[in-house]
């Protein structure tokens, strides 16, 4: 938190709460449904996938139209509403006999999609330079909702049954929708649309590029993965003798676990530039993980491959957005974020969709091969993935009048030593560069831009 001025601490805390109280609404489901919905009329393992991966798909489908939305009446307004829908949503599902209507509440849960204006309103209120400590925050408390969502869901779930879940999901709601009315500070300026928001004009290019269509194919994956393990996981723990009530007691030590085994990894990647290296390391772990449980098949096989599963996952979380940011053409890191996002609920979706139909018809032993196999699949897509080297990002107001101008002054710029690339946009009278920070000299750009507005 620090060099943050007091408005960006505000919106670091208060966004990183709105953020990650509805995440761990919408993550509570994951380890009690199974258990706990099969007195639902229409209960079954393919409704057991469908409620558990029904948000995804609105999320999916409303990400990028919601931050476009955000931009044009107000980050607020959407939040707000965003968070009203989510209410509404949790709601349905409390008050659901069956599973179909359990299943509505989630998709109204998951057309809340305000990730994307939450994070263009976190970059509003913060200086280019602050700007990654604020997301770094925000995606932290993401991880840590996820975790505090394993223990939770049980805990209530065991006192209050289902609907006493969703009860406090929309009690979540409205708390975050109290933080967005009285805390979130209102955002007097506007940071570049175009590194915070998806572009339609930039959608077409980003799923054209071959390393960003990777990276959007591996979060796919990694969230299928999570979603159809939570179909057969809960049934399975208690098979082998732990109550439900004693469930959190299992996943506590695995994700903690999981957190401080991963952190050497992440360490290491970094210091040593071995990012690819790991990457495949973890996709092999989340690999590892699925043959535990289907070779040892006893509890001993789950603790082995959660904590596999749990360690892969959390490298691969942390790493996946960091280098579709890396990636992403200069100016264009909205749209590449916005796909990113919408491929990730897109993949929470097909995992509850296919997990579900593969228990129902198979049983849990083949939905852990079917996952070892697309994590396969997975490996050897990414064993191709190029890594670029670390860039800085830089955005600069410029004053060009025509597009011949505009074309004449990215050509000057793209010279500079140490620049990779320039996107200059008319509309919002911008240039984005990504520059070699140990090579590049800002002076003279800024030079070369006074000089084209003289």
């Amino acid at each position: 938190m620090q060099q943050l001025n007091s408005v960006e601490k505000r919106a670091a805390v208060a966004l990183a709460l709105v953020f990650s109280s509805r995440m761990l609404g919408l993550f509570m489901l994951l380890p009690v449904f199974a258990l706990y919905g099969s007195e639902l009329a229409g209960f079954s393992p393919l409704w057991i996938g469908l409620a558990i991966g029904a948000y995804g798909l609105t999320q999916a489908i409303l990400q990028i139209p919601m931050g476009w939305l955000s931009d044009r009446i107000g980050r607020h307004k959407v939040m707000l509403g965003g968070l009203m829908l989510f209410a509404l949503g949790s709601v349905v599902a409390a008050l659901a006999d069956s599973v179909y209507m359990v299943t509505l509440g989630r998709i109204l849960q998951g057309g809340g999609a305000i990730a994307g204006a939450v994070l263009a309103l976190a970059a509003d209120l913060t200086r280019e330079e602050q700007r990654p400590k604020v997301m770094a925050i925000i995606g932290v408390c993401i991880g840590l909702s996820f975790a505090v969502a394993m223990i939770l869901g049980p805990l209530v779930a065991r006192w209050a049954g289902l609907s006493g879940v969703f009860w406090f999901t929309a009690l979540l709601a409205l708390v975050a929708m109290a933080l967005v009315w009285f805390v979130v500070p209102k955002s007097v300026q506007k940071a570049p649309t175009a590194e915070t928001l998806a572009l339609p004009q930039s959608l077409k290019a980003m799923l054209k590029h071959r390393q960003l269509v990777q990276l959007d194919l591996g979060v796919m994956l990694l969230h299928l993965m999570l979603t159809a393990i939570f179909v057969a996981l809960p049934q399975l723990l208690t098979n082998t003798g732990l109550s439900s009530v004693k469930h959190w007691q299992f996943y506590l030590p695995i994700l903690v676990g999981s957190f401080v085994l991963m952190l050497p990894m992440m360490i290491i990647a970094m210091r040593k530039a071995q990012e690819k290296g790991f990457f495949l390391v973890a996709i092999a772990l989340l690999i590892a993980a699925m043959l535990s449980v289907l070779l040892l098949a006893n509890f001993i096989g789950l603790v082995l491959g959660m904590l596999l599963f749990f360690i892969g996952f959390n490298f691969l979380e942390a790493s996946l957005p960091a280098l579709v940011s890396r990636i992403a053409p200069a100016g264009q890191r909205g749209s590449a974020m916005g796909i990113y996002s919408s491929s990730q609920f897109f993949g929470a979706f097909l995992g509850g969709l296919i997990g579900g139909a593969v228990v129902q018809q198979y049983g849990n032993q083949a939905l852990f091969i079917v996952l070892a196999v697309i994590g396969l699949l997975w490996l050897l897509v990414a064993s191709t993935l190029i890594i670029p080297e670390r860039a800085q990002r830089l955005s600069l107001a410029v004053a060009v009048e025509t597009e011949l101008a505009a074309q004449q002054l990215a050509a000057q710029l793209s010279a500079l030593t140490g620049v990779q690339e320039v996107t200059l946009l008319l509309t919002e009278q911008r240039c984005y560069l990504k520059v070699s920070s140990a090579e590049f000299d800002p002076a003279q750009a800024k030079a070369i831009i006074a000089a084209a507005e003289a």
